[in-house]
């Protein structure tokens, strides 16, 4: 059987894994171009590049799909596996094939490029895998196959997105064998409430103190590892890596001399009678458990304050 399989990220990668480990040995690996990664700008291979290789896969990483319609058409496969590829998207014309879409969401509920962050961020206690045929449309293909799971109270989209990587790779595996025997009938999505997800951007991760402490405690998880979530102490970007909850107003402030009106604002950071470094939010208050100023590296809020104590009655920005 030949398989042509599209994907990038380390998600990607999961999934081509299972199709190597269960006899489903692609012969082509479409993926993205190498980039640069991190400070220095070192040109990295994406994660499936790096496992096709290592099983003497040919890779292409093409910037136009139309440029290896021709590479497709002569290998003419029995099936196509797509799993976080794109842009570009796949054309109507390689559509024509058997094509299946591994989508780390319930659909139809949560379509587009950022299914497992907006989950995280809108407050979901569960998620899932779809398997659909592909269709023109971006996430709207007939269900294969679904399976759920729950999102755990301290879930990150790292976290999450390597719990929906095993998901996945196990339910494609069990769907190949029937959708090649034609034993499942794709089901169409139908018309239940949708939200698109964007690609995320590195200002998504800006916050708003204004916001719930339990909408922030979300957006912390929900945006790590990328975009990030950061405020400005001082002028220099401040990451917010982990937070706890606590909903009390602003309680047993070890500062002196602190109006009402400048506690209760939000962004206002200040030592909880346990000596703990808690900030104010619109409703509520966070305690800070690991945070990284800029240039630095991470660290915990009590070991942040023996060289930064200035950042007491402050109010980020």
């Amino acid at each position: 059987m030949k398989i042509i399989f599209f994907g990038t990220p380390e998600f990607s990668a999961v999934i081509l894994e299972a199709l190597i480990d269960n006899n489903y040995l692609p012969v082509l690996a479409v993926t993205a171009s190498d980039k640069p990664v991190g400070r220095k700008k070192i040109i990295t291979s994406p994660p499936v590049k790096v496992l096709a290789q290592q099983h003497k896969i040919k890779v292409l990483q093409p910037k136009n799909l139309e440029d290896i319609k021709q590479d497709i058409d002569d290998i003419s496969p029995d099936l196509i596996i797509v799993a976080a590829y794109g842009p570009p998207f796949l054309t109507k014309d390689i559509l024509e094939y058997s094509c299946l879409n591994v989508h780390p969401s319930l659909l139809p509920k949560y379509r587009g490029a950022s299914p497992i962050a907006v989950s995280i961020l809108n407050g979901e206690t569960e998620t899932g895998v779809t398997i659909i045929r592909m269709a023109e449309r971006i996430d709207r293909g007939d269900v294969v196959s679904q399976e759920k799971t729950e999102i755990s109270s301290g879930d990150t989209t790292l976290s999450l997105t390597k719990k929906l990587a095993e998901l996945g790779s196990g339910l494609l595996i069990k769907t190949i064998p029937s959708w090649l025997e034609g034993k499942i009938t794709p089901k169409p999505q139908g018309n239940s409430p949708t939200l698109y997800c964007p690609q995320l951007k590195k200002e998504d991760g800006k916050i708003n103190w204004g916001n719930q402490a339990e909408y922030i405690e979300r957006q912390i998880r929900a945006f790590y590892p990328w975009p990030g979530t950061f405020t400005f102490f001082k002028g220099k970007a401040l990451k917010i890596l982990k937070t706890y909850v606590l909903m009390d107003r602003v309680p047993n402030i070890s500062s002196y001399d602190i109006q009402e009106e400048i506690q209760t604002k939000p962004g206002f950071v200040f030592l909880t009678k346990d000596k703990k470094l808690a900030v104010q939010t619109g409703k509520g208050l966070l305690m800070i458990g690991i945070l990284q100023l800029e240039g630095k590296k991470p660290m915990p809020g009590q070991e942040f304050l023996k060289g930064h104590q200035d950042i007491i009655n402050t109010i980020l920005e």
